[in-house]
């Protein structure tokens, strides 16, 4: 049976090259970054090296890089490490309806500790306004977080705007970066962002381990104990074959970037044109041009999404009906009715994110079955049956 993969956002296969580089760090280079002898030094050089080729993605400076073990530890480090530090000075914090769980709920955790949290609406395309979140600030606001670009429905954020206020305002702001970076710019100085998260599998790289730029000056609490690596920073032996290969990954990404993105995009609009031409009544879910080169997702009236997936996947092809951190709740997702979709439509969408390895074949096949698909689940869909 023909295999094909459509679900890039949740995670990415690694590179065979990144996979090559790590494989020194696993046996024949075997030293803990920390410690003084040459096996050690081997260590720590494959760290620095990771980490000034991250810096350079970022426009960053090296010592403004930590390493950790990805998204999520990136983005409760942020949340928690600012909270913690400021908390004297003001105990209010701004983010979107539509964050992924790692922001959101560590911002509930703290609401239930007398912290205020106010979770700015977006539009109908997913966007946020620069001047909603300019409203939501007060004297006591001191973090604003909104997501570089929407993992469920790839709506990209006007985060430069939003760090421009910001910054006039005086108030540090982070923003998830974990579906963006390695696949569009991420300049943090463009951004105009003190804090970014990021995760090496979401381009190619490992799982476990990812980064997270923190603006020198920028005050927050550590978020584990124990060590003093990363300058005392973030405690915990270092992952180094990890971290050698999210350098490899993030190296590869800006070598390739622009020629990947073109063809990706040229996927993703056949996508979004094709669809609703072959299969009726479908919505598409985020904005139209302002959305990841990779990502695609439709709702389909009267059926659910996850019929969808369950079918498509007997016919080897995978895809997501959202994001994979969520698959095994069966409430709709946050984000889509966040948009205004009701439940049931939300219920109906299916994700269909692209990577590198993706060919012009996969999209024939998977277009040629989806209709055949819908129609079979319709048949037996009470709802579509009473329309």
């Amino acid at each position: 049976m023909k295999k094909i993969y459509l679900d890039y956002a949740a995670t990415s296969p690694c590179d065979p090259q990144v996979l090559k580089a790590m494989e020194p760090f696993f046996f024949n280079k075997p030293g803990n970054a920390s410690s003084m002898h040459s096996f050690g030094q081997e260590a720590k050089k494959g760290v620095e090296d990771s980490r000034e080729i991250l810096a350079s993605f970022l426009g960053a400076k090296p010592e403004e890089v930590i390493f950790t073990s990805g998204g999520t530890e990136s983005n409760n480090n942020v949340i928690f490490g600012v909270a913690g530090a400021l908390k004297d000075k003001g105990n209010h914090i701004i983010t979107s309806a539509i964050e992924h769980h790692a922001v959101s709920k560590p911002c509930s955790y703290l609401e239930k500790r007398g912290f205020k949290v106010t979770y700015v609406g977006v539009d109908k395309d997913g966007l946020i306004s620069p001047e909603d979140i300019k409203k939501a600030v007060t004297d006591k606001t001191i973090l604003i977080s909104v997501m570089h670009a929407n993992n469920e429905i790839g709506t990209i954020q006007p985060i430069r705007e939003i760090g421009s206020i910001a910054k006039e305002k005086g108030i540090y702001f982070h923003t998830d970066a974990v579906q963006t970076v390695g696949h569009i710019p991420a300049n943090v100085n463009d951004l105009n962002v003190d804090f970014l998260s990021l995760s090496a599998h979401k381009f190619y790289g490992p799982k476990g381990v990812g980064a997270l730029y923190i603006r020198k000056g920028s005050r927050m609490e550590r978020f584990l104990y124990g060590g003093d690596q990363e300058k005392d920073r973030r405690a915990s032996t270092h992952n180094t074959p990890g971290i050698v290969g999210l350098g490899k990954a993030i190296e590869l990404c800006r070598k390739n970037m622009d020629n990947e993105t073109k063809v990706q995009i040229a996927l993703r609009d056949r996508m979004i044109k094709e669809i609703p031409q072959i299969i009726p009544e479908v919505r598409l879910n985020g904005h139209p041009s302002l959305r990841l080169p990779n990502n695609v997702n439709f709702s389909i009236k009267y059926i659910e999404g996850e019929s969808i997936l369950l079918s498509l996947d007997m016919l080897g092809i995978a895809v997501s009906t959202g994001s994979a951190c969520t698959s095994s709740s069966l409430e709709p997702s946050h984000v889509l009715l966040a948009i205004g979709l009701d439940h049931a439509t939300a219920h109906g969408s299916l994700r269909i994110t692209i990577g590198k390895w993706t060919k012009e074949s996969d999209i024939d096949y998977f277009l040629e079955h989806l209709p055949k698909v819908v129609d079979r689940l319709r048949a037996m869909s009470p709802l579509y049956q009473k329309k």
